[in-house]
């Protein structure tokens, strides 16, 4: 089994930053495809970017695309999404999961794909 626990949400303007973390413990974190996922109100739980075990390749949402960051140390356990340039329609819930399948850049969007998540932390953008 694996334990993720999300931090660093919370609020922020329009433009600005967030870089959030994900502690992961339990089963070898090295071995995890990485993903981060959201979710608003009313909508469903939506990709965001993902990244393999070694950092060497990632894959993100064309929404996302040139203002989010994902990278992982496996030294400590932790998966990271850094945010710049947020909007409004960025607030959300947003999760880490991980997943024992290697990583395909396509079917790594779904959330099939995953076997653990963590319990989310709220990101909200004011404009």
């Amino acid at each position: 089994q694996v334990q993720l626990v999300e931090s660093g949400g919370g609020l922020v303007q329009a433009g600005g930053s967030l870089r959030l973390s994900c502690q992961a413990s339990g089963r070898t974190f090295s071995s995890l495809v990485m993903g981060w996922f959201r979710q608003s109100p009313g909508k469903e739980r939506e990709f965001v970017a993902a990244i393999n075990w070694s950092g060497g390749r990632m894959s993100f949402a064309d929404s996302v695309k040139g203002r989010f960051t994902i990278s992982r140390d496996n030294a400590k356990n932790t998966v990271y999404l850094q945010m710049n340039s947020l909007k409004s329609e960025d607030t959300a819930v947003y999760y880490c999961a991980g997943s024992t399948v290697p990583f395909n850049t396509v079917l790594v969007t779904r959330r099939s794909r995953y076997d653990y998540w963590g319990q989310g932390t709220q990101v909200t953008v004011s404009s």
